[in-house]
C-alpha cells in the first residue's frame, strides 16, 4: 500500500507540471482558439530566466539570500515569457486570427527561431534585436496618424519593420566587432539549475517519501490554478475575456476593447508557460529543445479535458501524469503483481517513458472516438460559433 501511495504521489507531481504547462495553453487555445506551437519555447524562456536569476544571485546577492532566488525567478519568468508572448501576438498572431493553418505554421516557425535564439544569442545580437523591435513598435506612434489610413498603409507598415530590421542588423554588426559582446550567452548544451537548500530535502509521511521540490511544484500549481480561476471568474478583465470568448462581435458593440482583451489573454497564457518553465528546472536539466518535450502533451491535455475548460485541463493533466508514471516506471507491475499474464506482458512492453507515452496517447485517441469534445464539452454559443 505504501508503494501505491508513493507511486500516486510521484504521478501527481508529474501531472502538476503538466497542469502548469497546459494551463497557459488552455487560456490561449481554449479561450482564443489560437494554435500556438511556440508555447513550449515560452516554457523554455521561463527555464532560462530561472538560470539567469540563479547566476545573478550567485554573483551579486549575499550568499544568505541565495535560497530565495526561486521565489524571485517565478514572477520574472512570468514577465519575460508574457512579454515575448505579447510581442508574438502583436506582430504575428493578430494578423492571423481565424486562419488556424497559417497560425500553426507561423508559430511553429517562431518556435524554431526561439530555439536558435537561445543557442546563439549574444549581447550584440540581443541589442540589435531590441533596436529592431522598439523601432518597429514606435514608428507608428511617432509618425502622423493620417499616414496610417491611406491605401499605401500596408506598405508603410512593412517598410517600418524592414527599416527597423536593417538598423538592428547594423547595430548588431558594429557591436559584434567587440569580442566581449559577441560571445553567446548560452549554447546547445543543457543547463542545470541548482535548487535552493530548502527544496533539496524530503518529507516522510509513514513510509512514503515526498521530495520537497515536488511538493513545491504541487503547491505552485495549486496557487497558479486558483489565481487563474479567480481572474477569469471575478476580475473585470476576466469577465471581458469570457464575454469576448462567447461573442466577439457583440462584445465589441458593447464597448469592450477586443484587441486589448486578446493581447491580455495571450500575455497571461504565455506568462503561465514561463512559470511552468521554472517548475521544470526543479526536475532536471533543461535545454533549447525543452519545448518539444511538452507541446504535444499540452495539446493532448487541452483536447482531452475539453477546449476552454480549466477543470477538464486539470483532470486530464493529472490523469495523464499518474497513468504515464504508473506504466512508464514499471510501478504498476509492482503494485499489481497478480495481474493476468497477457496484461503483464503488455505492461512490461510499455514500461519505459517513451513507450508509456505512446500507450497513453493511443488510449486518448480511443477515448476521443467516444467523446470527441473531451471530458467537459462546451455548451451554449461557444459551440455554435
Amino acid at each position: 500500500m505504501d508503494l501505491l501511495y508513493e507511486t500516486l504521489f510521484n504521478g501527481l507531481a508529474i501531472g502538476s507540471v503538466l497542469v502548469l504547462a497546459a494551463l497557459g495553453l488552455a487560456v490561449v487555445f481554449g479561450l482564443m482558439g489560437v494554435i500556438n506551437m511556440a508555447h513550449g519555447e515560452l516554457m523554455m524562456l521561463g527555464a532560462y530566466t530561472t538560470f539567469v536569476v540563479q547566476n545573478i544571485f550567485k554573483a551579486v546577492v549575499p550568499e544568505a539570500l541565495f535560497p530565495i532566488y526561486i521565489l524571485v525567478a517565478i514572477p520574472l519568468a512570468f514577465v519575460v515569457s508574457g512579454l515575448v508572448g505579447l510581442l508574438l501576438e502583436k506582430t504575428v498572431i493578430r494578423r492571423l486570427y481565424g486562419r488556424p493553418l497559417e497560425t500553426l505554421l507561423a508559430t511553429w516557425g517562431v518556435s524554431l527561431i526561439l530555439q536558435q535564439f537561445v543557442r546563439s544569442v549574444s549581447s550584440a545580437f540581443a541589442l540589435g534585436l531590441l533596436v529592431t523591435v522598439v523601432g518597429g513598435l514606435l514608428i507608428p506612434r511617432l509618425t502622423p496618424k493620417a499616414w496610417w489610413h491611406q491605401r499605401w498603409t500596408p506598405l508603410l507598415g512593412s517598410g517600418s519593420w524592414i527599416g527597423s530590421g536593417l538598423v538592428g542588423i547594423v547595430v548588431a554588426s558594429v557591436l559584434g566587432q567587440q569580442r566581449v559582446l559577441d560571445q553567446p550567452w548560452f549554447s546547445a548544451r543543457n543547463i542545470d539549475v541548482t535548487a535552493p537548500t530548502w527544496l533539496r530535502g524530503s518529507i516522510d509521511v509513514g513510509a512514503v517519501n515526498m521530495p520537497t521540490a515536488r511538493l513545491f511544484i504541487i503547491a505552485l500549481t495549486a496557487i497558479a490554478l486558483i489565481g487563474v480561476t479567480w481572474f477569469l471568474q471575478k476580475s473585470v478583465w476576466g469577465i471581458r475575456i469570457r464575454a469576448v470568448t462567447q461573442n466577439r462581435s457583440m462584445s465589441s458593440c458593447l464597448g469592450i476593447p477586443t484587441e486589448k482583451v486578446d493581447a491580455l489573454t495571450f500575455l497571461i497564457g504565455s506568462g503561465l508557460a514561463g512559470v511552468a518553465g521554472v517548475a521544470v528546472t526543479l526536475l532536471g536539466s533543461v535545454g533549447p529543445n525543452l519545448g518539444g518535450n511538452y507541446i504535444v502533451d499540452c495539446f493532448m491535455v487541452v483536447v482531452l479535458g475539453g477546449v476552454g475548460k480549466l477543470a477538464g485541463t486539470v483532470l486530464a493533466a493529472l490523469g495523464i501524469g499518474v497513468l504515464s508514471y504508473l506504466i512508464g516506471s514499471g510501478s504498476l507491475l509492482l503494485v499489481w503483481p497478480a495481474m493476468p499474464a497477457g496484461l503483464n506482458e503488455l505492461i512490461t512492453f510499455f514500461a519505459t517513458t517513451s513507450m508509456a507515452k505512446v500507450l497513453v496517447f493511443a488510449l486518448i485517441v480511443v477515448f476521443l472516438q467516444v467523446r470527441p469534445a473531451g471530458l467537459f464539452p462546451q455548451k451554449g454559443r461557444m459551440v455554435e460559433a
